[in-house]
């Protein structure tokens, strides 16, 4: 069970004709320690090939081979100070290291459009341009390309008596058709509500594809 504390919760759920396996990706912060986590249940044939993480507990990544395919998952847990520009410059430190079979989860702490908070503020010039960045790299919003109009939260700011979607799932566009469906599932023991992505597995004959 993960600890009681600012926690948000992902869940990938890889679908096969066969069977549905999941993938639990986690984030703690505390004042007294922070962490990433990425939870694999031992019924999955999980092949790791590498991690890379940073010292301060925002930034993990693994890379391994699962149903025979290539999978990354990245998990990010921006700072409260200079999210922005964290995510942005994020792209060129993972340069190499991303492709089509790679999901991006985390808590970016910001909204990134209009939609996204339930105050009137718009968004930012910095936000704008992060919004650039990624769609010069082709890298979507799941949950946007699924719910283009629909305006859902995953935070609620007790502070600012607000309401924003700063948790997020990201993928490469042209793997959009892999994915079946993305939903928020509310939680009791966090601040954030958890997000779940279901991608779809067809098996063929002598090895396993995303399609």
């Amino acid at each position: 069970m993960l600890p009681p504390g600012d926690t948000s919760l992902f869940q990938t759920q890889i679908q096969t004709q066969s069977e549905r396996v999941e993938i639990d990706i986690s984030s703690i912060w505390h004042s007294e320690k922070s962490g990433l986590v990425v939870l694999i249940p031992d019924k999955i044939v999980f092949r790791i090939k590498k991690v890379k993480k940073d010292t301060e507990g925002h930034f993990m990544m693994i890379k391994g081979i699962m149903h025979q395919e290539d999978i990354t998952l990245i998990n990010i847990r921006a700072p409260n100070q200079g999210a922005l520009k964290y995510v942005k410059r994020l792209p060129s430190e993972l340069r190499g290291e991303t492709d089509p079979n790679t999901v991006i989860v985390g808590d970016l702490n910001t909204p990134l459009s209009d939609m996204d908070r339930s105050s009137q503020q718009k968004i930012n010039k910095e936000i704008t341009s992060l919004n650039d960045t990624l769609d010069q790299l082709d890298i979507i919003d799941i949950y946007r390309a699924f719910h283009p109009k629909t305006a859902a939260y995953t935070f609620f700011s007790s502070a600012h008596g607000t309401f924003s979607r700063i948790d997020r799932i990201l993928g490469y566009r042209d793997s959009l058709n892999k994915y079946k469906r993305v939903e928020i599932i509310p939680t009791i023991f966090s601040s954030h509500d958890a997000l779940k992505l279901e991608i779809n597995c067809k098996k063929k004959v002598g090895r396993t594809t995303n399609t």
